[in-house]
């Protein structure tokens, strides 16, 4: 799975196995044994110094399995020398047999499973957090660029104000000159017009003629 590489040695000796298997006397299956557990031992430094796992361009763990493909092989080794086992996974190799071949692979496909969910986990943790902070950066810049639209949108009514709120502002001083005979052809906007501000302006006029003819 995910592109992943388990190498597994499958040439172990077993002549000296089959030796004691054959031997007739007790004497024979000691001394068999023996050199079946020392031709292990043997396999086991020299696999360990070809490191396989180091010599391909391969995406592998850091050790090997060794196969015994005889169960009893492999039985009567690791019961008549159970340190055997731990100085093989000293030289970053793993006994295995016929039981527990298949086993010892689903297991390592388990950890690279939970490897590759852990490395996702992160990634998404990584980029939640970077989501998170375009995010805030965002709300800032909106605030800013609320605020400037508030500041122009106030800017535009002091201006607009100028323009068409108080006596004698522009838009009824020019309003004035379209109603004296101004040679005009655009109407100002019905928002702009204000006809009740000139009349009122023209009683305050009337109002102030009247004052001075008294």
């Amino acid at each position: 799975p995910e592109k992943k590489t388990m190498i597994i040695d499958s040439k172990v000796s077993l002549l000296a196995y089959e030796r004691y298997s054959s031997a007739e006397t007790e004497e024979e299956k000691l001394i068999a044994l023996k050199e079946h557990i020392s031709s292990l031992r043997r396999h086991i430094k020299g696999l360990g110094e070809k490191k396989y796992q180091q010599l391909y361009a391969v995406n592998s763990l850091d050790f090997v399995l060794l196969f015994i493909p005889i169960e009893p092989a492999f039985s009567a080794a690791i019961q008549h020398d159970p340190e055997l086992f731990n100085e093989a996974f000293d030289n970053n190799i793993v006994i295995v047999s016929t039981s527990t071949l298949l086993a010892t692979l689903r297991t390592i496909a388990s950890i690279w499973k939970l490897e590759y969910q852990n490395k996702n986990a992160l990634e998404i943790a990584r980029q939640s957090g970077a989501l998170y902070d375009k995010f805030v950066g965002l709300l800032v810049d909106f605030d800013k660029v609320g605020d400037s639209i508030n500041a122009s949108h106030r800017s535009w009514e002091l201006a607009k104000n100028k323009l068409s709120v108080g006596r004698g502002n522009l838009v009824t001083s020019v309003q004035k000159l379209k109603k004296l005979g101004a040679n005009a052809s655009k109407t100002l906007p019905i928002g702009y017009q204000q006809d009740g501000a000139d009349e009122q302006d023209e009683k305050e006029n009337d109002s102030e003629t009247d004052l001075l003819g008294q």
